[in-house]
């Protein structure tokens, strides 16, 4: 456990040191807004003279994710390296009264990650250990600086795996705090499900724990559910700093497959019939004929160009055949044609990894309108090639798409399935959600962070910044 002994030395470090806050003498002016150097200095006296950066690259290249929405860049960037100097930078933010926006990895898509009213960014990628794992139970307690594949890496000897799995190779945390999900949902649910316990420094650099310090327990009727609160808080209600995070086995058998379909209809229905018929299907997965084209040519395919199942199967050899028996006896039935399979690690990798890159294979698509989803569990997305130097057409896209949303919450669903709320979708949040609960949310919010710092304009602030390009969406 050579990562808990660098976790345990690096905290001894940082709790051996003198915390200065010094006020203001002298001022930097960054991006048009203005910045104590007494600040800045106790932000150095803090993380130390690499741990904060003024520079425009570093800046900016915090100030976005990977969505539509145009870089908001902080004017500073910090780099803490333990729970300790979070807090500390926290309070030195709260008694400054400047807002403080975490950052994971920034392969978001909602523009969670934009300081759209300036502020400090908590840049968290040095706090990066695996601290805690209990095979014997299934647990692991990781920093906002692990990512789900080096964690799947470190636990490669163990038999056990994270199988929650949004594509992007993003920060476990930072899954958390947009309650992310992805392929293996459909099995093994989605972050709210798998999250146990967090440990999260709020607003004025007070540390929580969500389910008790250092507590693991797999099922708690204790209090109130503080950990799903924070769940999907998208870095409005606190900095996530630790996650304890519920582990599987790893399967004795995979195997994944692909069929096409005559049409839509008919792969949505094998889908339907297929959960119904109880299979305990690990992933499956949905591409439209507009997509798996993408896909083909993105990736060096040669799949039919129709709409399409992506399949995988987990499970014991025995148990796996009956899955795979039933499965297609039920796709055939529909006109599904034959399964291609792919049996060995390697070539299942690259299936998955042609699935994960629609979202790229869509960006070189123009023009074109293709459709994934999560069909296993009520999720799609619908992907629009947009020209964003053409106001007409972005005007267009985003009636669009407020049409396409309206359309899933008159049917009962949601706005978003995944990846959050972000800026695009704060104003069709307070539709789904009505006034009594966005009250209730706003009385959270002034509870846990009374003056707004964390993350503002962010989740529950409809009409600010970023409301007219939401271009990607998800629906249940």
């Amino acid at each position: 456990m050579w990562q808990s002994s660098a976790a345990a030395g690096r905290l001894l470090l940082c709790s051996g040191r003198s915390w200065l806050q010094l006020r203001g003498y002298s001022s930097t002016v960054i991006s048009g807004k203005t910045v104590e150097d007494g600040v800045l200095s106790s932000f150095r006296s803090i993380c130390g003279e690499d741990g904060v950066s003024l520079g425009q690259a570093v800046r900016e290249q915090h100030g976005k994710d990977e969505s539509v929405h145009r870089c908001c860049p902080p004017d500073v960037v910090v780099f803490p390296r333990c729970v300790e100097e979070v807090s500390a930078l926290a309070r030195v933010c709260h008694s400054h009264r400047l807002p403080i926006i975490p950052f994971g990895t920034g392969t978001g898509l909602e523009g969670g990650v934009g300081a759209v009213k300036g502020g400090v960014c908590f840049s968290l990628r040095k706090m990066d250990a695996v601290l805690d794992l209990h095979p014997e139970d299934f647990d692991v307690t990781v920093e906002p600086g692990v990512t789900r594949k080096a964690l799947n890496a470190y636990l490669r000897d163990t038999g056990l795996w994270f199988p929650v799995d949004p594509g992007a190779d993003a920060s476990l945390c930072g899954m958390a705090a947009t309650s992310a999900s992805g392929t293996n949902a459909v099995r093994y649910g989605t972050m709210r499900e798998n999250v146990l316990n967090l440990e999260v420094v709020l607003a004025d650099g007070s540390v929580l724990h969500t389910a008790g310090k250092g507590r693991r327990p797999r099922k708690t009727a204790a209090g109130y559910n503080l950990t799903n609160l924070l769940v999907g808080s998208e870095g409005t209600l606190g900095i996530i700093t630790k996650t304890t995070l519920r582990l599987y086995g790893v399967p004795e058998a995979t195997a994944s497959a692909v069929c096409s379909f005559p049409s839509v209809q008919a792969a949505v229905d094998s889908t339907v019939q297929v959960l119904q018929a109880g299979v305990p299907i690990a992933r499956i997965e949905f591409l439209d004929d507009v997509m798996i084209d993408a896909c083909n040519r993105f990736s060096s395919l040669n799949y039919p160009v129709t709409p399409t199942l992506f399949l995988e199967f987990h499970g014991s050899e025995r148990s796996l055949e009956e899955q795979v028996s039933t499965t297609e006896e039920i796709t055939q039935s529909n006109g599904g044609a034959d399964f291609q399979w792919a049996r060995d690690a390697e070539t299942r990798s690259r299936l998955w990894k042609a699935r994960h890159d629609a979202w790229y294979a869509s960006l070189a698509l123009r023009p074109g309108c293709p459709i994934a989803g999560h069909v296993g569990d009520g999720n799609f997305h619908c992907v629009m090639v947009v020209n964003p130097d053409d106001p007409d057409e972005l005007h267009r896209v985003h009636l669009f798409t407020q049409r396409l949303a309206r359309r899933a919450l008159a049917m009962d669903g949601t706005c978003t399935g995944e990846h959050g709320v972000g800026l695009g979708k704060r104003s069709l949040l307070c539709e789904e959600m009505g006034d009594p609960a966005m009250r209730a949310m706003q009385s959270v919010k002034e509870a846990l962070d009374p003056l707004n710092l964390m993350n503002p304009g962010k989740v529950l602030q409809p009409g600010g910044p970023g409301d007219a390009q939401q271009l990607f969406l998800h629906l249940d």
